[in-house]
């Protein structure tokens, strides 16, 4: 006998909305269906669909997916922003600040000696001072100090940096160290920076991902936790571009649908929509389903622009010649590409298979590394400018922390036995930011005279965070989510907005 004592309802039987996205392979909640078909012209005359977005900055709260607002239509942020849109070039690994943008004298005249230091920090054995192999030169008007990696940069574009000389993150190890740069918070599930941005700024483009990761040959440690949206609704996470690949079908899957036409496929995304509207009234809203609906949505609207958008060969052959050759160089052309057409947040990766993570090696690994981006980060600052976009584009160039001024020991398992690459240092390293109401031509603190630990104005990656959302209208303090009972945000509960980073 039947523990339950009830009828049974016919529609219960009907296959559920699940089942239906299941089977389809293709799903569209209620939420943005009507605003996409009607710019497509696929909608009836009497379609009343809202496509006013959300009025104003979501302060905190889950906003429901099925509210009839597009939860990536743009919005306002807390006050008149500096920037709108920002790219982070993370040069993965922890390339050597003492190699690049931070000059010691001190460093070359110990070289092959013990720095005349006590409680030196460093995660492994490390021996006497190792001399930077590369030359410098002041660049620009400003006179900023860079080594001949970043020759091209310096020569072109060094009025435009702001370097700061004086960073700081937690621990000397790369997986807290990537998701603190990243995300704010170094072990626990938290929101990238990317996807804050997105879910307090939306999207110019809605046929295209607000937040677009590239990152060639797989993905880096800690994988899709560094754009991920964690307790923020999915359609805020980073959509992952293996650049790599040159041929649209290859860096987007299924991005052509060989099979149905679009009025097709939009007959069959308005059935679904019915049966989300039945299920919407008969049921709580499921997040995670909503999020996985508008990715299928997103995938929709993606085929009518996005092979455009990834296709640098329609690109003047000037424009190709300045950013020059390379997976880098294409990556960065892209990103102007993505920029101008209302992508908000960009982050394209460098050291994917040979990281900036030299613990021997460090003049061939790091001449190799410059070699591939350094014409191409001039560029892209150069074509920005001249576009008119640099003003309001934050670019930052960096990685999860820097390298020790002293030899590392051989340690097995780190290096190949060699004395001549460098250790972590999260104590003290460099970034640099360009564009987007930064200051130019402008070096910021100092490291000690060996370049071991920040002294002077120091930036911790929380201060980094304060001042990027502040150029970009938030204030950070009061940006903030609610979850599990509390109101979380980007710097958890520390950054300072650094005032002297700002023009």
């Amino acid at each position: 006998m039947s523990m339950y004592n009830h009828d049974i309802d016919p529609a219960d039987l009907a296959l559920t909305r699940r089942q239906w996205l299941n089977r389809t392979g293709m799903g569209l909640g209620s939420l943005a269906l009507g605003m996409m078909f009607d710019e497509q012209g696929l909608l009836a005359a009497d379609s009343s669909s809202n496509q006013t977005g959300l009025p104003g900055l979501p302060t905190g709260g889950n906003p429901l997916l099925s509210s009839g607002v597009n939860p990536l239509s743009p919005k306002s942020p807390h006050f008149a922003p500096k920037a709108k849109r920002m790219i982070h070039i993370f040069a993965n690994g922890g390339p050597s600040h003492v190699d690049t943008f931070d000059r010691k004298e001190q460093l070359q005249k110990y070289h092959g000696k013990p720095l005349p230091m006590t409680n030196l920090p460093t995660e492994r054995r490390t021996g006497a001072a190792l001399g930077s192999p590369f030359k410098w030169s002041k660049y620009g008007q400003s006179g900023l100090e860079i080594s001949e990696l970043f020759k091209t940069l310096g020569e072109k574009c060094a009025d435009e940096l702001c370097v700061i000389r004086s960073m700081k993150a937690d621990v000397p190890n790369h997986e807290p160290s990537l998701l603190l740069m990243n995300c704010g918070e170094a072990r626990l599930p938290r929101p990238s920076m990317g996807s804050w941005l997105l879910y307090g700024l939306g999207t110019e483009n809605q046929n295209l991902p607000g937040f677009v990761v590239m990152c060639p040959n797989g993905y880096p440690i800690q994988e899709s936790q560094n754009w991920q949206s964690a307790f923020l609704p999915g359609i805020y996470q980073g959509t992952y571009v293996d650049t790599k690949n040159t041929a649209i079908e290859k860096l987007i899957a299924n991005i052509r649908n060989k099979s149905n036409s679009s009025k097709q496929q939009a007959r069959q995304l308005e059935l679904l929509r019915a049966f989300n509207a039945d299920h919407a009234e008969r049921r709580a809203n499921e997040a995670a389903l909503e999020s996985r609906i508008q990715s299928f949505e997103l995938a929709f609207r993606m085929q009518t622009e996005a092979a455009d958008a990834f296709d640098t060969t329609r690109e003047p052959k000037h424009i190709q010649e300045l950013y020059g050759p390379g997976t880098q160089a294409r990556q960065y052309l892209t990103a102007r590409r993505l920029l101008e057409r209302g992508v908000r947040y960009i982050q394209v990766w460098h050291g994917e298979g040979q990281p900036w993570d030299n613990h021997d090696d460090i003049e061939v690994g790091h001449r190799k590394l410059a070699g591939e981006c350094d014409q191409g980060l001039a560029a892209l600052i150069i074509d920005l400018k001249q576009r008119g976009m640099l003003e309001d584009t934050l670019v930052v160039w960096g990685g999860e922390f820097g390298r020790t001024p002293v030899v590392e020991l051989p340690t097995p398992g780190a290096n190949a036995g060699k004395m001549n690459g460098r250790d972590h240092n999260n104590h003290g390293f460099t970034m640099w930011v360009a564009g987007g109401g930064i200051r130019k031509g402008y070096a910021h603190g100092a490291t000690d005279d060996f370049g071991f630990q920040s002294v002077e104005k120091v930036v911790h990656v929380h201060d980094l965070h304060a001042t990027l959302l502040h150029l970009l209208g938030f204030d950070h303090e009061k940006f903030t989510y609610r979850y599990a009972g509390r109101d979380f945000r980007l710097t958890d509960v520390h950054g300072t907005v650094m005032k002297d980073l700002i023009a």
